[in-house]
């Protein structure tokens, strides 16, 4: 077989590919084995028919045209490993017309991994802010400890912020009852903006066995984008009273004796999380300054696979409706071609972050271990509530734990170069990132805050196959 390569721009290329007929041997007597077995000739049992009658009976050309059909795919992957081609997508496959016991040839346009140009990571410099462990900070930690060990009271008084409520919702929209946006018995905690739109304004002031409708604009289901009227009853109105703050809660509460004790753990606590706030904040800054130093041609056909996808899985979750999709957009107050327009950009950055990353992770050769990759998939099955035997199963059944492999490659790969940038905070100190990221030498550790996705915003385009699915399984 002769393949050869055409560039047609820094992301596209076309093959050209002749496969010599001898070479067809093979699948021409998968071929006539299959049609042996379909065929019935007088005479011969099944699947003994000799192949001169078999094309008497379908035609030489029909066999010869099953045979390139089977044989395409692979002879196409032979070019792309041959011609060590880097594609990704897709390709659009252009055959020249058949002719029996002459050379098959084809030609297949796709995109490719554009090459991209490095810089020395040592000449970059980012700034993220300073790591501040404050009072308030700390109160607000130990005030949802006590929270969690709170009491609800019922109370004759009317809600307010803070309290708790049972509650029966009933939602129509032009005097049709909404199924899904109606429900009983329901607890809500008033004020915490957690369910639809109004609510919250319509529970405060109202007693135990009032009732009040409101106006609310659905936001999912079959008329999201829709106006409904909602009827919320109020069944009980509790408070939360909290423990005492002393030596007796913290023993409740904690393995610590002391209220002080309590207090200093739980401000080395805050201390902890603030740094890895801050460790993800120079993750993503230093993913920025690379992004806006690096030059990276984008291959169009992923991205309008990727804009593409994004507008599928909003409609999916419409059960394809066009006019709910159009109420939805015109209740947030944008177009369709507004919402393509955002996420073309958000899949121009997506794709832009998977192709550097990569490109990053293929010059350091960075190679992810069984146990990192297991670690990851243990990680994402908690993320999604499902146990890792079925995670891993649908995993499999989508084909994305390659995607999986790939996220995690580009996550080790931006945490391993992290410890060549410097990086100070916004009073001019500089930041020790080894704590998280390493040395720059050492192998990265995938600890670091937010390594699950370092291609957080690259993790919906998927250009390490012909997909551009997430890594999340399907259904």
């Amino acid at each position: 077989m002769k393949s050869t390569v055409e560039q047609l721009s820094p992301t596209r290329v076309k093959l050209n590919v002749e496969v010599p007929f001898e070479e067809l041997e093979k699948e021409f007597a998968r071929a006539y084995k299959s049609l042996a077995q379909q065929i019935r000739i007088p005479g011969f049992r099944p699947g003994k028919a000799p192949a001169k009658l078999i094309e008497a009976r379908v035609g030489r050309d029909s066999v010869l045209a099953q045979v390139v059909n089977d044989a395409l795919p692979g002879k196409y992957s032979e070019a792309v490993a041959e011609t060590e081609t880097k594609a990704i997508g897709q390709p659009d496959i252009d055959l020249a017309e058949l002719e029996y016991g002459k050379s098959i040839t084809f030609t297949a346009e796709v995109d490719v991994r554009p090459e991209i140009t490095i810089p020395a990571f040592d000449t970059l410099a980012v700034e993220v802010e300073p790591i501040a462990v404050d009072d308030d900070a700390v109160a607000e930690q130990f005030e949802a400890l006590r929270a969690r060990f709170g009491t609800l009271t019922g109370v004759d008084r009317p809600a307010k912020d803070g309290d708790f409520v049972s509650i029966d919702l009933a939602a129509s929209v032009n005097g049709e009852a909404v199924e899904e946006a109606s429900t009983t018995g329901l607890s809500h905690e008033v004020g915490s903006g957690q369910l639809i739109d109004g609510l919250d304004e319509a529970l405060v002031g109202m007693t135990a066995g009032s009732d009040k409708t409101f106006t609310t604009t659905l936001v999912a289901g079959a008329h999201a984008g829709e106006e409904a009227e909602v009827a919320v009853t109020v069944n009980t109105v509790k408070e939360r009273e909290l423990p005492e703050p002393d030596d007796e809660f913290a023993q409740m509460a904690s393995e610590f004796d002391t209220i002080d004790e309590l207090k200093a753990d739980l401000r080395e606590r805050v201390g902890q999380s603030k740094k890895m706030e801050q460790a993800s904040a120079i993750r993503d800054a230093v993913l920025e300054k690379l992004l806006e130093t690096v030059e990276i041609p984008l291959p169009q056909g992923i991205v309008d696979a990727e804009v593409e996808n994004q507008v599928h899985e909003v409609l999916h979750g419409l059960d394809h409706d066009e006019e709910q999709f159009a109420k939805l957009l015109e209740a947030q107050g944008t177009t369709r071609e507004e919402f393509e327009g955002q996420a073309r950009e958000s899949a121009e950055k997506s794709v832009r972050t998977q192709l550097l990353l990569d490109a990053i992770a293929e010059d350091q050769e960075t190679v992810v271990s069984q146990d990192e990759l297991t670690q990851q998939i243990l990680f994402q099955a908690q993320r999604y509530g499902m146990s890792p035997q079925d995670f891993i199963g649908q995993l499999q059944q989508a084909n994305q734990v390659g995607a999986v492999y790939a996220d995690v490659r580009r996550s080790k790969a931006l945490a391993g170069l992290i410890g060549e940038v410097t990086v100070t905070d916004t009073t001019g100190a500089t930041v020790d990132t080894a704590e998280f990221f390493g040395s720059g030498e050492d192998d990265a550790a995938l600890e670091a805050p937010a390594a699950d996705d370092a291609a957080e915003s690259a993790d919906d385009a998927t250009t390490d196959d012909a997909t551009t699915e997430d890594a999340k399984p399907a259904g």
